[in-house]
């Protein structure tokens, strides 16, 4: 290996440095004379070298920032004139590396120091490891120069076999640093030299691959825009000439959605969330799915009326036109339309007063209509839309069991929608419609979520200005909705969803309200659909009261209804037989003739001997259906001693609670029944049975306590049990009659089933003011708070003796 000589001549040479540039031995580099060191360094040369024979020598200096190299090279000047910009200069050839020592005098302004040369030989011949390393770095080389298309150089590469002078000739590459080049000019072993340059070579060829990777590809993207970018412009201009074919206004089918979102009045949250769609559709192929379904999306959010609102009709703001509305599209409700009546008068103070939004929030409403079919709640969401003046949107819930139907569908689903509230908002057209929740209370739930939960927050005042719906992902303003949920059974609603909304109870018509309905309403409606002029079939009202009282028993009027329209058809079809003239009026009398014997007879129209409590132990009860109030028999008996069956036996599909209150109307009787001149023996060596009729409609509550009290003192005492008496209450241990629910529908059926007398307890009696005042009128209400005054009331005076074995 090549190892410096410590035993070489010293050499005094005039310093010319370079700035920031570096020249190794086997370089020749043109130098400009203007440079006063480089000047003075060569005219000191020439001073020399006229007492020396050969060519003037200077020592090239690298100078870094100031501070020179401690390694230089000895250069010879092979030439002074002009360069080739006109400027004196000087051609310099580095010849070998010297070890700078120190400082010395000589002639000229220039700096001399003494040197000593470095050996930089190598012994032939080359070891392997040194051979293969030449091989390597004349590849690396050979590489990178074809690339840069330097053939020529390639061949020069090619015939070096000097390994120091391999090494030094990368001080001609471009790409190295200067600090990369003084490393390379101070280390003297040549066969380290040349490890150095090829492993700068290596990195500068990884280096260049990375690189040309990057400008591959991003040569390739800019093609393939420019590509898309022409040919969606060529598809444009084919569309454009489609449509001038076609006879349709250029830009009539435009799919400039930016222009639209801009043009559009939303909201800013809203047009900030559009743009950015805006902005991925625009950055989207068309073949992309995730463009289709951008599309959609700002399809739907373009088409909600986000600041479309209805104003209020003249007749919303005159409370008298509106309850004048009201009262002509429907009978009764009374409650509900004194509801409606004022949410329009505080609307209406709230408007003057420029209270239109208070804390964001609008003035909207949320009811909850609760009552048995048929009273007309869902045709009541048209008339309050009518009297307001505002759109009706009518959202069908019986059955929902997927929470996604009323908040929407995520959008990273196929098919995805907005929920059923976004849609009828989208539907109506406006922010403030009237929209009706039908059937709130049929709302199922599943592995799917709860479809009730979702709607806490679209029926919740607090929250719904801000209601976010999955598939929009924005906030919308629900506050100015009128949201009218109906529902038949009040228990089926959840806790929490019913907090939220304000309770308004259809309890049902009374006869006379029936009556007025169905001519009203319900015969005009079935005369057009049978094809019949009003003029050509009239109905006297006693065959409308009697369809009403004997043909139907229901707290709605739908099956009142379907028995005009049975009524209408059955005439019509024998006008066109021959067997009917018209015009034709229908009184009660004709009824039976045309559509059969009435189902539903009042107890008190039958004959005595046939009324279910012609015998002892029979009581007339009143119930809560969820199609309304009803009547309900409770029948009790006592088996035969012989048969040794004692205890209480209990039928009729009933609940734990109602069996509570059969047990505890025995235990009352049981105690008590010497006060009241019972034979109790008889119930402890009997069984008794207590029966209510109707056995597969499942029953329950304790309403019923006093009915089976006063079935088992009928039963014991022989007396029979008032044929127009209804009862209801709760009964405890010591005989007090406890309040209950439903009063009102609890009433409504009696007046139907024609009884005449009711007894109820006490602390009921303020429920009284909701009954109408035609059926109180009808009614001798007796409020009690002990069981005796209901016996007293109930049981007749005369006593009917029984058979030895019931």
């Amino acid at each position: 290996m090549a190892a410096e000589s410590s035993t070489s001549t010293p050499l005094t040479l005039p310093v010319l440095p370079l700035d920031d540039e570096v020249v190794l031995p086997g370089m020749v580099v043109p130098l400009d004379l203007n440079d006063a060191d480089v000047r003075a360094a060569v005219e000191a040369a020439q001073a020399a070298a006229r007492s020396e024979p050969g060519k003037p020598r200077v020592l090239l200096v690298p100078r870094i920032d100031g501070t020179y190299a401690r390694t230089g090279v000895l250069g010879t000047v092979e030439q002074v004139g002009r360069l080739a910009d006109g400027d004196p200069g000087a051609l310099i050839r580095g010849r070998g590396r010297v070890r700078i020592g120190a400082g010395t005098t000589g002639p000229g302004a220039a700096l001399w120091v003494e040197g000593t040369r470095v050996d930089e030989t190598v012994p032939e011949p080359l070891p392997g490891q040194v051979a293969e390393l030449v091989k390597e770095y004349k590849a690396l080389a050979t590489s990178w120069l074809r690339k840069r298309g330097a053939w020529q150089v390639v061949d020069r590469v090619q015939q070096i076999d000097d390994v120091s002078a391999l090494a030094d000739n990368s001080g001609y590459s471009p790409f190295l640093s200067t600090g990369q080049k003084v490393e390379l000019l101070e280390t003297a072993d040549p066969v380290a030299r040349l490890k150095l340059a090829t492993e700068q070579l290596r990195e500068h060829l990884a280096e260049q691959d990375v690189a040309e990777s990057i400008a591959k590809d991003v040569q390739e993207g800019v093609d393939k825009q420019q590509r898309e970018f022409l040919l969606r412009r060529q598809l444009e201009a084919v569309r454009k000439e489609l449509r001038e074919l076609n006879g349709e206004k250029d830009g009539e089918e435009s799919d400039d959605y930016r222009a639209r979102v801009e043009a559009a009045d939303l909201p800013e949250k809203v047009r900030e969330a559009a743009l950015k769609e805006v902005d991925k559709l625009e950055r989207a192929s068309d073949q992309s799915p995730e463009g289709s379904w951008i599309r959609t999306w700002l399809d739907t959010v373009l088409e909600l009326p986000w600041n479309e609102r209805t104003d209020d009709s003249a007749s919303a703001y005159d409370i008298r036109g509106a309850r004048a509305v009201l009262d002509a599209e429907h009978s009764g409700l009374d409650d509900v339309k004194e509801r409606i009546t004022e949410y329009l008068a505080v609307r209406k103070r709230r408007s003057d007063r420029g209270l239109g939004v208070v804390g964001g929030r609008r003035g909207g409403a949320v009811l909850a209509l609760v009552g048995p079919p048929g009273v007309g709640k869902t045709s009541l969401g048209e008339s309050v839309a009518h009297a307001m003046g505002r759109k009706f949107v009518r959202v069908a819930l019986g059955g929902v069991r997927d929470e996604a139907e009323i908040r929407g569908h995520r959008r990273t689903y196929v098919g995805a929608l907005p929920g059923r509230v976004v849609r009828a908002i989208k539907e109506a057209g406006s922010m403030n419609p009237v929209v009706l929740l039908d059937e709130i209370d049929k709302v199922g739930s599943d592995f799917r979520g709860d479809p009730a939960a979702a709607l806490l927050e679209v029926l919740d005042p607090a929250q719904n200005h801000t209601f976010r719906d999955h598939y929009l992902e924005v906030e919308l303003d629900l506050s100015d909705v009128v949201f009218l949920a109906t529902a038949n059974v009040l228990e089926a609603i959840p806790e929490a969803l019913l907090d939220r909304m304000e309770l308004v109870r259809l309890d049902g018509y009374t006869e006379d309200e029936k009556v007025v309905i169905a001519r009203d309403h319900l015969l005009p409606r079935q005369l057009e659909r049978a094809g019949l002029a009003s003029d050509e079939v009239t109905l006297d009202e006693g065959a409308l009261r009697r369809l009403a009282g004997e043909y139907t028993r229901e707290a709605g009027v739908r099956n009142l209804e379907r028995s005009i329209a049975r009524l209408l058809r059955k005439v019509a079809a024998q006008h066109e037989l021959g067997d009917r003239e018209l015009p034709f009026t229908v009184t009660q009398d004709d009824l039976r003739g045309l559509i059969g014997r009435p189902h539903h007879v009042p107890e008190s129209a039958q004959d005595p001997a046939e009324r279910r409590t012609a015998v002892p132990g029979v009581a007339t009860g009143l119930a809560v259906t969820g199609a309304g109030g009803d009547v309900l028999y409770v029948e009790a008996s006592l088996a035969d001693p012989e048969t040794g069956a004692a205890g209480l036996t209990l039928t009729g599909q009933l609940g734990d609670v109602m069996k509570e209150s059969a047990q505890i109307a025995l235990s009352f009787l049981r105690s008590h029944g010497a006060e009241l001149e019972l034979p109790v023996g008889d119930l402890k060596d009997r069984g008794v049975h207590i029966h209510f009729p109707a056995g597969a409609v499942p029953k329950d509550g304790p309403s019923a306590g006093v009915t089976m009290t006063a079935a088992l003192a009928s039963l014991l005492s022989g007396r029979l049990v008032r044929t127009d008496v209804a009862m209801t209450g709760e009964v405890s241990l010591t005989g007090r009659v406890l309040p209950i629910g439903g009063v009102k529908q609890k009433l409504l059926a009696a007046h139907r089933a024609g009884v005449t007398t009711v007894i109820i307890p006490k602390r009921n009696e303020p429920d009284l003011d909701d009954v109408p005042s035609e059926v109180l009128d009808k009614l001798d209400v007796h409020a009690v708070t002990d069981v005796r005054q209901v016996l007293e009331l109930a049981l007749s005076a005369a006593e009917v003796k029984l058979p030895a074995a019931v």
